[in-house]
């Protein structure tokens, strides 16, 4: 199974005056990016919770999204789905001590987002 969270993302063209007139821009010939828009994703639902377990971890100096992704999915690239569950887009957000969940299967998880 290969998700991507960029399955299915519109690609929009960013020509905005604050990009197109920057000198990385100029210095590459570049007069318009094209960039993927951020998803809005919702929180499971009560109905999916259920279908989900939770695992928890507690965080420690070290500790990094896609390690969990790696140990409970077997695969690196699902490290937004913690971050996504948490409300915690970075690392940064946990502080030593913090309890991280790990929603699992990821297919129910996936499933919730709509995305499988």
């Amino acid at each position: 199974m290969s998700v991507s969270r960029y399955d299915d993302r519109r690609i929009i063209t960013n020509d905005m005056p604050e990009y197109t007139n920057s000198a990385i821009f100029k210095s590459r010939g570049l007069i318009q990016a094209r960039q993927y828009l951020t998803p809005e994703l919702s929180y499971p639902s009560p109905e999916d919770l259920a279908d989900i377990q939770q695992h928890t971890r507690t965080w420690t100096v070290g500790t990094k999204y896609f390690n969990l992704a790696h140990e409970f999915y077997g695969d690196p690239q699902y490290w937004w789905v913690i971050a996504w569950f948490n409300l915690q887009p970075l690392e940064s957000n946990f502080r030593a001590g913090d309890v991280v969940i790990i929603p699992t299967p990821l297919e129910s998880v996936l499933s919730g987002l709509g995305l499988m």
